[in-house]
């Protein structure tokens, strides 16, 4: 009997961590990937307890991730020319293993993004590059996917891993409109600076109307980004033109303190883009094809989950997959079906609380208004004291199991 063929879309960073668990229980996964090789686009990010979690499944990949553990986690204030440190929090790798039993990582997502890949091409997982899909054509048992050169595909079921512009969300339910929230975002890489020599730690810098967050993903490199209100910019990740770029590290953002403007200055690299609001889906899945990760739940990233989350919702269907298809055989509708209305009756109100937390995280973060900086920054010291706010940030971190069921 042939294993089960299924159709993953995406190969940025769920795809092919979905496609080495479906391996690895049976199943026979091929990745297609709009791109035509592994990109460089966005920055960094941070693995988070409940995401490295997850990937602990995956044998010998944690000890293999490139990046860097914060020791700190400082916030601090700039305003009318006063630096203030609001909170200074321990959340060295051994803190953070006591209590959540996995660190903090910061990463390049392009270094991260190749050892997902290698990783995946040693478990015998398939890369097809420069293949865009752009119909999904159903039928009793099966999935046939056209890519935009001709080609034909396939499977038993799909998996849209497909990243913020997702096609195969569109596929299933139409293009919809994006909504600029009146914030975007720039940032780089950047060699650690004098300031910050020594120090390794998560710094979120809040000014009048900005933030800065940044952590090391190097012993000698940091990563950064800066949220503005702005007005309309585009959503994409493109790098700035050199006199862009240049405008960036002169402007007024290089002043900042706390080693915050010595990033700026010597940003490399760096990328301007808006953050957009989609609306928020009712249902994951059609059929034979279900959405996971940003194609799902599209985020803000100021609570850093977007990875994170994604590794959740792979833990979970693999964990239904497992309950209602033990034997990784060829599944009915009925059974995927199954699968899948159980997967989003407890993924989807969760992701959907996480995004609507990020938005009003960042708007919080650039209020404007010396008086009403005063005030977001008490909010700031207070909320780290805040038993209500340690719990749920506890149930975050302790997610998505105790026991893994995999």
């Amino acid at each position: 009997m042939t294993n089960t063929r299924v159709i993953v879309v995406g190969a940025g960073i769920a795809g092919p961590v979905l496609a080495i668990f479906l391996k690895t229980r049976g199943y026979d996964p091929i990745i297609y990937e709009r791109l035509p090789s592994p990109g460089e686009g966005g920055l960094s990010f941070i693995l988070q307890p409940n995401g490295l979690r997850v990937l602990s499944l995956i044998p010998g990949l944690l000890e293999q991730i490139p990046g860097h553990s914060p020791d700190r986690m400082i916030h601090c204030s700039s305003l009318e020319g006063k630096e203030d440190i609001l909170v200074d929090l321990d959340i060295s790798p051994d803190t953070m293993r006591e209590r959540f039993g996995f660190p903090l990582i910061g990463v390049r997502r392009a270094e991260f993004q190749r050892l997902l890949i290698n990783t995946a091409e040693k478990h015998g997982i398939e890369i097809k590059w420069g293949h865009q899909a752009t119909e999904f054509e159903q039928s009793e048992n099966a999935v046939q996917v056209t890519f935009a050169n001709g080609i034909k595909d396939i499977a038993s079921f799909v998996v849209g891993c497909d990243g913020l512009h997702s096609n195969t969300r569109i596929a299933l339910f139409g293009k919809e409109k994006a909504n600029f929230t009146g914030l975007a975002q720039c940032g780089g890489l950047s060699p650690t600076p004098p300031a910050l020599r020594g120090k390794f730690a998560m710094i979120n810098n809040y000014g009048n109307g900005r933030h800065m967050i940044s952590y090391p993903v190097a012993e000698d490199q940091w990563a950064w980004a800066i949220t503005t209100r702005e007005t309309e910019v585009k959503e994409d990740w493109k790098t700035q033109h050199v006199e862009q770029q240049n405008e960036i590290r002169r402007g007024p953002l290089s002043d900042w303190a706390f080693g915050a403007g010595d990033l700026v200055k010597t940003g490399q690299n760096i990328v301007k883009y808006g953050l957009y609001d989609r609306p928020e889906l009712k249902s994951w899945f059609k059929g034979r094809i279900v959405l996971l990760g940003d194609a799902a739940h599209p985020t803000s990233p100021h609570l850093g989950q977007g990875a994170n989350q994604a590794f959740e919702d792979i833990y979970h269907i693999m964990r239904l997959l497992k309950k209602y298809n033990p034997s990784a055989s060829q599944p009915s509708t009925e059974l995927l079906s199954q699968v899948f209305i159980d997967y989003q009756d407890l993924r989807l109100p969760r992701t959907s609380e996480l995004v609507r937390g990020a938005r009003q995280q960042g708007e919080a973060r650039v209020v404007e208004g010396i008086d009403a900086c005063r005030v977001r920054d008490e909010k700031i010291r207070i909320v780290f004291h805040d038993d209500a706010a340690k719990m749920a940030q506890s149930n975050l971190l302790s997610g998505p199991f105790k026991d893994s069921e995999l």
